[in-house]
């Protein structure tokens, strides 16, 4: 899998005023992104708004994504939640052709115990046709997987190829990296500590500010994974700002803001989430201002 080496990008959703996806939107930062240099797409992740779309508009935002990259780029498809069999049946029933992975996300509200989340992954591991990329988020889970686990399942089944890990803890990014098998990926889910990571041993990252300025977010990855670290740490100082920005109020609050100066789509997002405060959009403006 070495398509999971370098920046992947968790796309948003945009939607229209009316709450409706907007499809051209989508299009756009499909294209935005490819032309910025990044080297995979992951569809329907969290950043993508997924909790908040039906299966019909989830296949709307496949069938867009899958036409307009029109396999110029690798693509992941988020599969995830908190009822293994469901996940399961998503995962046995979608088309999945489109695509080469699957990333799915450690169950969520249940809270289970480490072997409850083995063997969630152990299910889906079986029933999967596609490589698997777990996804680490306890910030949104509320459960850790501890990196024994995580090792486990590298070690127990090949088609889980890698994690997404989004603890925002660097340790234990190290941990998972010295012990992992070879070929497993270590993919920082933190778009803050991902130059870190990399220089630790890590594959990558699947990044949220990475679809706002794509040029120079992979182009940072990609100094890290040659180890010009000088050059790497400047623009990572550059960017640095922004990444606070974009969390402050929320993901994809925050990013849909940066889109909406970037005249790439508006910055609607979907109850339970509002969209971006004045505030927050004119520190963003005058961030992009400066930057571009």
């Amino acid at each position: 899998m070495k398509q999971l080496i370098g920046t992947g990008v968790a796309l948003v959703t945009p939607f229209k005023t009316d709450f409706s996806i907007d499809i051209e939107a989508l299009k756009r930062v499909v294209n935005h992104c490819i032309e910025g240099g990044i080297d995979y797409l992951v569809v329907l992740g969290t950043t993508g708004e997924s909790a908040t779309l039906s299966s019909k508009e989830k296949q709307q935002v496949i069938d867009t994504v899958v036409s307009a990259n029109n396999s110029r780029l690798p693509l992941v498809l988020g599969i995830g939640g908190n009822n293994t069999q469901k996940v399961v049946e998503e995962i046995l029933t979608r088309d999945l052709s489109a695509f080469d992975a699957i990333l799915s996300v450690s169950p969520y509200y249940n809270k289970p115990t480490q072997e409850g989340i083995y063997q969630h992954f152990k299910a889906i591991a079986k029933a999967s046709p596609k490589p698997i990329i777990m996804y680490n988020v306890p910030g949104r889970t509320s459960s850790n997987m501890l990196p024994k686990t995580v090792i486990r399942l590298a070690n127990d089944f090949k088609n889980i190829v890698g994690i997404k890990e989004a603890a925002g803890d660097i340790v234990q990014g190290m941990r998972l990296i010295k012990d992992k098998p070879k070929d497993f990926h270590i993919i920082s889910g933190d778009d803050m500590i991902t130059l870190p990571m990399v220089l630790a041993g890590g594959s990558g990252v699947i990044s949220v500010i990475g679809q706002g300025f794509p040029k120079e977010f992979s182009t940072m990855v990609n100094l890290g994974l040659e180890r010009k670290v000088d050059a790497a740490y400047a623009l990572h100082y550059n960017i640095a700002p922004s990444i606070d920005m974009i969390f402050a109020e929320g993901n994809p609050a925050g990013i849909k803001a940066v889109f909406n100066e970037l005249g790439i789509c508006n910055a609607t997002v979907r109850l339970p989430l509002v969209s971006a405060t004045d505030a927050l959009r004119q520190e963003i403006k005058s961030f992009i201002s400066q930057f571009k």
